[in-house]
């Protein structure tokens, strides 16, 4: 059964809802619905990885994230931490946080995948191609479902060679990530491709650009609303594809959908009775 990760952004500047959460107190409580709601897994992120957004320093970003993951841990929450930097990503899997992921597949820090591997934290290896300021200037393929799927499969044997049981290794096509409108629906169009790479497989498709691009001809005219709907249409069309979770900001809109996909299917994500 597919499961939900749910979003917390402990920025200011995210593309979504930068600053609803930037306070600790305000994210643990958002987190707590997020739960509540129905998520399965937490991603805690302190930096934006929205089209042109700047870097954040890694103390910065601990500043904002590790009393968030250690307060969410501790209530019991599967807690994932969202980032790029290996000091991060150590001190958030001491303050409890289960999943390491990583947007750039463990190539923006060189000492990320060694930092990983000594813990029994499982890492999310996403496609990526550059850094948010620059990351459209790399999107050219030939085959976008091909060319993905080795570049991480190079990234899944660069994760063994650093010691990471494959066991452990989680998969994200990175949609949106160096990639382009029409791109993205090629490469949703191949997640069988992903999932017979054989590692679970993660999507994050929530309330993205190329969303809002095929709702309006105007994106902005495209709310938030009808992204989240949006949203929870391609999270069953994942889900019926096999992936392991998908990573979304409204959590209660998801998990309808995807309650009713299972029931369509005869499944019962709810534990309730047949009638």
């Amino acid at each position: 059964m597919t499961l939900i990760m749910g979003v917390v952004n402990v920025t200011p500047d995210s593309f979504s809802d930068g600053g609803r959460y930037v306070d600790a107190d305000a994210a643990v409580a958002h987190g707590l619905l997020l739960r509540a709601q129905g998520a399965d897994i937490l991603d805690i992120g302190g930096e934006s990885t929205r089209p042109g957004a700047e870097r954040v320093a890694p103390d910065v970003e601990q500043e904002r994230v590790i009393p968030v993951v250690r307060a969410l841990s501790d209530a019991g929450v599967v807690v994932s931490i969202d980032t790029m930097n290996a000091s991060t990503a150590a001190l958030a899997v001491q303050a409890g946080a289960r999943i390491v992921n990583d947007v750039s597949g463990g190539m923006a820090d060189p000492g990320m995948l060694a930092a990983v591997a000594p813990t029994d934290a499982d890492v999310v290896l996403q496609h990526w191609r550059g850094h948010s300021a620059d990351m459209y200037a790399r999107a050219v393929y030939d085959d976008v479902v091909a060319e993905v799927t080795r570049e991480l499969t190079g990234r899944i044997e660069a994760a063994a060679q650093a010691g990471i049981d494959p066991a452990r290794i989680i998969v994200d096509p990175g949609i949106g990530f160096g990639k382009r409108g029409e791109q993205n629906w090629q490469t949703l169009r191949g997640l069988d491709r992903f999932v017979a790479m054989g590692q679970r497989v993660l999507i994050g498709t929530s309330r993205k650009r190329f969303l809002a691009d095929a709702l309006a001809e105007d994106p902005a005219d495209a709310s938030e609303a009808r992204r989240d709907l949006a949203t929870a249409v391609t999270s069953v069309l994942a889900a019926q594809a096999g992936v392991w979770a998908v990573r979304v900001h409204d959590v209660g809109a998801t998990r309808d959908a995807l309650v009713v996909a299972d029931r369509w299917a005869g499944a019962d994500r709810t534990g309730g009775q047949e009638g």
